[in-house]
């Protein structure tokens, strides 16, 4: 069973960057759909970035130009660098894995096709 832990996450005034790193155990990031979700209270889980088996990414459009997701896989870690944040981006973060590679590994991949969570890390954005 894969396990994630994210860590990177803190508060930050507008304009500022973090950098999201996600540590998986279990077996090789080529054998995953990788994924980073977001959830601000009262609102739905949103899927902001993937990164396919290929190495192949892709972001949603409220972060793209700002996010970038990427993964080292010889230390099998999994990052989101975060840029020119804004305070609409504070909202927790989780990182997301399946092996499940044949439904598709795009940011269009639905919250319930990941099987594996992180316990998450906290963003805040002030302005």
């Amino acid at each position: 069973q894969v396990q994630l832990v994210e860590s990177g996450g803190g508060s930050v005034q507008a304009g500022g960057s973090l950098r999201l790193s996600c540590a998986v155990s279990g077996y090789s990031l080529d054998m995953y759909c990788l994924g980073w979700f977001r959830q601000a209270p009262g609102k739905e889980r949103e899927g902001i970035a993937a990164i396919d088996n290929g190495g192949r990414t892709s972001v949603a459009d409220s972060v793209k130009g700002r996010f970038t997701i990427s993964q080292d896989n010889a230390k099998n870690t999994l990052s989101l660098q975060m840029n020119s944040l804004k305070p609409e981006d504070t909202a927790m973060y989780y990182c997301a894995a399946d092996r499940k590679l044949w439904l598709g590994c795009g940011i269009e991949r639905d919250v319930d096709y990941y099987n594996s969570w992180g316990q998450g890390t906290q963003v805040t954005v002030s302005s």
